[in-house]
């Protein structure tokens, strides 16, 4: 029944994406963060959604008369030169059949992350993109954070299986980067129920965060926090919730959790934090000896015996940086970070442009947010792979689309693209540029 209920409404959703063609982001994003089919238990399990929502989308798109622009950015810019430059590396790599396939999910991600940037034209959809996220991640973190409470902390959080976030770490982490963006809706929400329940979104989901017991995720959301303070407008409520959750963990939490997380100081005895050293070895030293790195999925067994310090200590590189370092080299890192780095910058052009204007203050809290949640990604990927994760380079378009939004007063209206400008004062802006 699930099965045949889920199928249904996505199907009104296709049908729907015709008539609004930026529908199609709103349904694929749904389906690549909640994967609400890996909740059914029949035909719908497997069923290839997000690719029918894709092409749907990209067929009424270039069908319809919303207007056709693309962002050329310099974050834009190097995102494509980082994704050539993967194309090009996966020509190279060690294991062309495993590599192959990861460049089939990680191309398709990042044409949804464009057509996300040239759909999403003005204030409001950047606003619903930002809803259906949090919807989709806050089910898991704030089921995952009733089951913490009412387990004590004694089992830990996991994800949807077969999905980027099945994982505990993974999970975690990518809780970690949404409770900014619950944040951000939650400055801008006038509605008293509505505030008060995504203040209780952020609580249960950090609560989900530390029930994963993930130690990467436990830095992450001590760095996160420290950082969403300093860039909070509310200290005094912002302090208040880290304080519950001190709080929630000195009570609650049970002796393994303590165990566990003290392993973060004695690491050199916990035999998965050196197999993550060793990795991150045969990392620097494969993109040393190869331009291109080793190519998609290549941590491998034959790998590990030609450049890890301990050849017979094969295990996971568990980290973004040297994940991109071990695939595609110190070229491939250097464009990732560059990304990150003007990311970064461009977010605090929007916050120092924006703050001080009541009219535009929603894009310096939306950039302020960005950065926190880049912080947390920063701090927890370190210590999870999860390079090619949508959510990041969503972050990117977000910080893109603000900057276009509120710093050049860009709005680009399906009413404007269905009925021609008759005078030219009408004219729309230019429909590409490059505004660095």
């Amino acid at each position: 029944m699930r099965d045949i209920v889920l199928t249904a409404v996505i199907a009104i959703f296709l049908l729907m994406i015709f008539k609004h063609p930026h529908y199609g982001i709103y349904l694929w994003s749904w389906l690549a963060y909640m994967n609400p089919h890996k909740q059914a238990w029949g035909f719908a399990y497997n069923m290839p959604f997000a690719l029918l929502a894709a092409v749907v989308t990209i067929v009424a798109y270039f069908l319809s008369k919303e207007p056709k622009r693309f962002i050329w950015s310099p974050e834009i810019v190097v995102l494509l030169a980082f994704i050539g430059w993967m194309l090009f590396t996966t020509f190279f790599a060690f294991y062309p059949n495993q590599a192959w396939a990861q460049w089939d999910k990680v191309w398709k991600i990042q044409l949804m992350t464009f057509l996300t940037m040239m759909m999403i034209t003005n204030r409001q959809r950047l606003n619903g993109l930002i809803w259906v996220i949090v919807l989709s991640l806050g089910y898991y973190g704030v089921k995952g954070g009733i089951f913490t409470i009412m387990t004590g902390g004694a089992f830990i959080v996991w994800g949807p299986s077969g999905t980027f976030i099945e994982g505990n770490n993974e999970l975690a982490l990518a809780l970690i980067m949404m409770i900014p963006l619950i944040r951000y809706l939650h400055l801008q929400e006038t509605r008293p129920w509505i505030r008060r329940g995504l203040a209780a979104a952020m609580l249960l989901c950090a609560v989900a965060a530390i029930g994963s017991q993930s130690r990467g995720a436990f830095l992450a959301i001590m760095s996160m926090g420290l950082f969403l303070w300093l860039k909070s407008r509310q200290k005094v409520v912002t302090g208040f919730f880290a304080v519950i959750i001190i709080a929630f963990v000195g009570l609650f939490m049970p002796a393994e959790w303590y165990e566990r997380m003290g392993t973060i100081q004695n690491y050199e005895e916990d035999g998965s934090a050196m197999g993550r050293i060793n990795a991150w070895h045969t990392a620097f030293n494969l993109a040393k000896a190869r331009i291109t790195g080793g190519g998609f999925e290549t941590f491998e067994p034959a790998i590990f015996s030609q450049y890890a310090p301990n050849p017979l200590q094969v295990h996971d590189v568990h980290s973004v940086y040297f994940e991109v370092l071990g695939e595609h080299g110190f070229i491939g890192l250097g464009l990732w970070l560059l990304l990150g780095a003007l990311t970064w910058i461009k977010a605090g052009r929007v916050i120092r442009a924006c703050k001080n204007n009541p009219s535009q203050k929603w894009a310096a809290d939306l950039s302020s947010m960005l950065q926190v949640s880049m912080v947390g990604y920063a701090t927890g990927g370190a210590f999870l792979g999860l390079a090619y994760f949508d959510l990041y380079y969503h972050i990117i378009i977000m910080a893109v689309l603000a900057y276009d939004f509120a710093v050049k007063g860009t709005d680009y209206s399906t009413v404007a693209a269905a009925s021609p400008p008759e005078t030219p004062e009408q004219l729309p802006h230019p429909s590409s540029r490059w505004d660095g």
